[in-house]
């Protein structure tokens, strides 16, 4: 049968790459590592790894256990936290996953009133899974999703919280500044600044300058949206932003929203989590405290 502490094994000799690394990991002799996995090879009656020199190479039974270890040793890890908590009479954990750089402005209006409401759950804020959120969804690595760009699939549920729109940024004294919106061809010749994020993510791409076959003079990334902002207001540069963070930073930053084309370029904001987590009650209550700030 395979066990818990076999996955563990596994995965820290992946990630170790020699089983000198591993066994100091787990706090193992070396020879007591070896024994185990050599048990467990009988017991599977096949190898999981091949000695290429001093390093250890998966065989194709050990990735498939490696891959099962990665997905099954962090929901292990997840819920001795949840009856640790309970044990300790807190209610739980709700550690949130962001995949988007402006979600978390939008973010902090709701946490504040959530903490308020629900003082015995501890709230955790996970930025480095932009753009891998997904993964680590399934994998138990977060309980909730923040994310313009949903991907619907069996065993998570997303709440639409908040409609936008996608805008151009420009500084008041922009040529543009006069216009009622903003056609792809008159960015040709703009520097255009975004988040440190693939091109086929941004709406500004996909949505507006490649169906039209337009690029701009230059992309830029900036990671902070207040560095963004002041780079635009100063004349360096254009953004596309959400309307709603933009009427924000204008109130102190001489920039000015274009919509994007003449229709614009709608958005929403959803919540993913876990299907069977949805009728949990902390995590349904947040969920309706964002869907009530529409």
């Amino acid at each position: 049968m395979i066990e818990r502490h076999h996955l563990e094994l596994l995965k820290a000799v992946a990630s170790k790459g020699t089983l000198t690394r591993a066994a100091g990991h787990l706090n193992l002799t070396q020879s007591a590592l070896s024994h185990s996995i050599k048990k467990l090879e009988q017991r599977l009656g096949t190898a999981l790894w091949e000695k290429e020199g001093r390093q250890l190479r998966l065989t194709t039974a050990g990735e498939y256990l490696l891959g099962l270890a990665n997905r099954l040793v962090p929901q292990f890890e997840h819920a001795e936290q949840v009856v640790a908590q309970m044990a300790a009479g807190e209610r739980g954990s709700l550690r949130i996953g962001m995949e988007c750089h402006p979600c978390y402005q939008w973010l902090l209006k709701i946490v504040g009133p959530y903490l308020s409401a629900w003082p015995d759950v501890d709230v955790d804020v996970k930025q480095q899974f932009q753009f891998g959120g997904m993964a680590a969804l399934f994998g138990h690595d977060i309980d909730l999703l923040v994310t313009p760009d949903p991907l619907f699939k069996p065993g998570v549920v997303f709440t639409p919280v908040f409609d936008y729109q996608q805008v151009l940024v420009v500084p008041l004294n922009h040529w543009l500044s006069d216009r009622r919106y903003v056609e792809p061809k008159d960015l040709a010749g703009e520097v255009l600044i975004s988040y440190p994020v693939p091109i086929e993510r941004l709406d500004i791409y996909n949505k507006f300058l490649q169906p039209a076959g337009i690029s701009p003079k230059r992309h830029k990334t900036i990671e902070t949206t207040d560095i963004m902002l002041h780079t635009v207001a100063s004349g360096r540069g254009v953004a596309a932003l959400p309307g709603w963070l933009v009427e924000e930073y204008a109130q102190t930053l001489p920039i000015m929203a274009l919509p994007l084309g003449k229709a614009g370029v709608s958005k929403q904001i959803y919540l993913g989590v876990r299907q069977v987590d949805n009728q949990v009650d902390y995590i349904d209550a947040f969920l309706q405290m964002a869907t009530a700030r529409k």
